[in-house]
């Protein structure tokens, strides 16, 4: 019998309300006067919960949390005060009742469908918005010593899943065969069971199985690798190709707990390595270790790209390194947090300064067209002196 809603942590109420009183500070910054928030992810950041309805941040009221389902699972939730409504349009008489709809609104354009906003224009009868997703963006970029406890928790998710993996890879079974049974492992060991990304189309698994040359197959997404995948209506992913000797298998493993998400890689073989493959690791490895000790609040992402850049070059894989050909893309980190594909992102093309409590993906990676690909992917909190490693396991080639 259910006897919990959660097995984690609920959102404390004090954790909401210096959210809100940070977006508050922003939107009075920008004019302001409120927020409607609609999306899941922006939701259960500022409110706690992703119960069916729709949060209302006034920049000089209490915020109102209008519910329309589940009202009894959502005050279980959450610790913001709970309007019940029947439908949306039952929002506009209460925020006129209390004068909130005036001044410039609010809302997450990047991601509200075009039909959704003219709707609630015509709900609220107010025409008066602006985009308020680079508000919110920024705010989620700093994460707070409760949500790095989240980030950690499902760190521990991917390193059972890597330590399980020693047992699993082995010649002869196929990508998806790995896949399926380490990602019951992470179910079983707690996985929140799919992970989110922020767009239009920006689809992704939890688990990416790659070996030879299903490694090397550029895709659409802005990924170094997605996989062969099993059809060509997804095409990305863990594919029915078989394990050989001799050649790497890269386990990409995206963690999830309690809505955070933690992004990891690592290599196994069976057998020995080609020299080639020795050759990269050992560099992506040198990548790694570098920006550990480089890294710190301060630093320019920049400087992280061109550093790890030169290294690749130095060794002569820059052709190889971060994809080949028209499959290179232009980072080597991306941060990570409620979505897979936040801020920081370790590019040579934005300048952003790290500041304590941003947490990034690093990911090194060289790509041989139609032989493999070998590389590590680390997760980092970044500290006043030091990138910490959310996941402290070994990055070293697992031979199996």
């Amino acid at each position: 019998m259910l006897t919990n809603l959660s097995e984690c942590d609920f959102t404390s109420k004090e954790e909401l309300e210096s959210r809100i009183g940070k977006l508050r500070q922003k939107m009075e910054e920008n004019g302001i006067s409120f927020a409607i928030i609609l999306q899941n992810v922006d939701m259960f950041y500022f409110a706690g919960t992703v119960q069916k309805g729709v949060l209302v941040i006034p920049v000089d009221k209490d915020p109102i949390l209008f519910v329309e389902r589940n009202v009894d699972r959502a005050a279980i939730e959450t610790s913001l005060d709970i309007t019940p409504i029947k439908r949306d349009k039952d929002v506009k008489s209460v925020l006129m009742d209390r004068g909130i709809l005036r001044g410039k609104g609010g809302m997450e354009l990047d991601v509200v469908p075009v039909a959704v906003f003219e709707r609630w224009k015509a709900i609220l009868g107010f025409e008066n918005f602006i985009d308020l997703w680079p508000l919110i963006r920024d705010l989620r970029t700093v994460k707070s010593p409760f949500e790095l406890a989240q980030v950690k928790k499902s760190g521990e998710i991917c390193a059972h899943v890597f330590e399980k993996a020693r047992d699993v890879v082995r010649v002869g079974m196929r990508e998806v065969d790995i896949s399926a049974i380490l990602e019951g492992e992470g179910r079983k060991f707690g996985h929140q069971g799919f992970l989110r990304m922020r767009g239009l189309n920006q689809e992704m698994m939890n688990i990416y199985i790659t070996h030879g040359r299903s490694g090397t197959i550029p895709s659409s997404g802005d990924v170094p690798i997605a996989g062969a995948g099993v059809t060509h209506a997804i095409a990305q992913g863990p594919s029915l190709n078989k394990v050989e000797k001799g050649v790497p298998v890269l386990i990409d493993y995206g963690g999830g707990y309690n809505g955070y998400i933690s992004d990891e890689t690592r290599v196994f073989a069976a057998g020995h390595l080609k020299d080639r493959f020795v050759a990269a690791y050992e560099v992506a490895r040198e990548i790694v270790q570098d920006a550990t000790v480089y890294g710190k609040e301060g630093i320019d992402g920049t400087e992280l790209y061109n550093r790890a850049e030169g290294m690749a070059k130095k060794a002569k894989l820059e052709d190889y390194f971060m994809g080949y050909g028209a499959g290179k893309v232009g980072f080597i980190g991306h941060g990570i947090g409620l979505e897979i594909n936040e801020l920081p992102v370790i590019t040579p093309r934005h300048h952003i300064t790290l500041e304590e409590g941003m947490v990034f993906a690093f990911e090194p990676k060289f790509i041989f067209p139609g032989e493999g690909a070998v590389g590590i992917e680390v997760d980092f909190i970044v500290r006043k002196k030091e990138l910490e490693r959310v996941t402290p396991t070994s990055i070293d080639i697992v031979y199996v």
